[in-house]
């Protein structure tokens, strides 16, 4: 069985309503990174922190995965299918993926701030101000902040190593280290794009096609092309 490794971004989540991140009209738009998305901004204005996320997870849970989403499960009947995403969401498990490594936390979990790796699961959408890990430590976003490591960067690049057929969705290939995942594809591997803009693909070595469309459009229909050269 082939391994299938879809690499994703908050384009494929664009279209269950989720803003992106970089888009003209993107979060980033109206809100400062430093502000919201580093350790710096944490210790400052802790409470602006915990709110833009609770923002961020009432979002999601009012979501619902998309065509592009089901269409990515679904290659899980032909095929071994690992998600690695740069999205917090859990719109990919949702829609029935069971393979998806979190390149930049969970929206759906909680840490200790102390501990890293003392997470937990929340309830509701709203993480309280004072709410505690059972370490006794304040809990904190389960977010991969802007200036911190990335940890589970080694096993994604394990994992695009191994790939027969690597394929990247809603990605504008510009945050890093996660956009360098495609030079850990075997350069015989081929890679197929889908996004409706202009993601940096100079990096990418190896056969390329680009379906240049929306993900819930495009995802569809490279699957469907996917299921047809499974062997």
């Amino acid at each position: 069985m082939k391994k299938i490794v879809v690499f994703t971004g908050a384009g494929v989540s664009a279209d269950s309503g989720l803003q992106t991140f970089r888009d003209a009209d993107g979060l980033w738009a109206s809100h400062r990174i430093e502000e919201v998305c580093t350790p710096e901004a944490l210790l400052r204005d802790r409470a602006k922190v915990v709110r833009f996320y609770n923002e961020r997870r009432r979002e999601m849970r009012a979501a619902e995965p998309n065509a592009a989403h089901r269409a990515i499960a679904k290659l899980e009947r032909v095929a071994e299918v690992t998600v690695l995403t740069q999205n917090v969401d859990d719109l990919h498990e949702r829609a029935g993926s069971s393979r998806v490594v979190h390149l930049h936390g969970e929206l759906i979990k909680l840490r200790s701030e102390r501990d890293p790796e003392l997470v937990v699961p929340i309830a509701g959408w709203e993480q309280p101000l004072d709410a505690r890990a059972p370490d006794g430590a304040l809990l904190r976003p389960h977010i991969v902040f802007f200036g911190e490591a990335v940890p589970a960067f080694d096993r994604a690049a394990r994992i695009a190593a191994g790939a027969d057929i690597f394929v990247v969705v809603g990605t504008s290939l510009a945050v890093y280290p996660a956009a360098s995942l495609v030079r850990y594809v075997r350069p015989e591997v081929p890679v197929w794009v889908v996004d409706p803009g202009h993601p940096d693909t100079t990096l990418i070595r190896n056969p390329l096609t680009v379906i240049p469309k929306r993900a819930a459009e495009g995802v569809p229909e490279l699957a469907s092309i996917l299921t047809e050269i499974k062997n």
